[in-house]
């Protein structure tokens, strides 16, 4: 299991918990309706946070993966060079 889908499952379990949680709470209905707008939005906020902090992770292992990609294909044709060299060396 990867740890994208866990994470979100993690977030989606702590928010049902803290809805329910509110709703079962004796308050009166308006205020447990803006109780409710406001953890809403902190949960909304945090995860977008996280998501964003992901994407940055993704991102990062991408450039890194693409830059030794680079390299690797850098090195080859400079050995590719050098084979070619010793080939028109020994068939001289």
């Amino acid at each position: 299991m990867n740890s994208g889908k866990i994470l979100i499952g993690m977030l989606a379990g702590i928010a049902v918990g803290a809805t329910l949680g509110i709703l079962f709470a004796p308050k009166k209905g308006s205020t447990m309706r803006r109780r409710i707008a406001h953890k809403s939005n902190e949960y909304a906020h945090e995860l977008g946070d996280k998501f964003n902090d992901f994407v940055g992770s993704v991102n990062d292992k991408f450039e890194t993966v693409k830059n030794d990609a680079a390299s690797m294909a850098k090195n080859g044709k400079n050995k590719i060079e050098d084979v070619k060299a010793e080939v028109i060396s020994a068939v001289n």
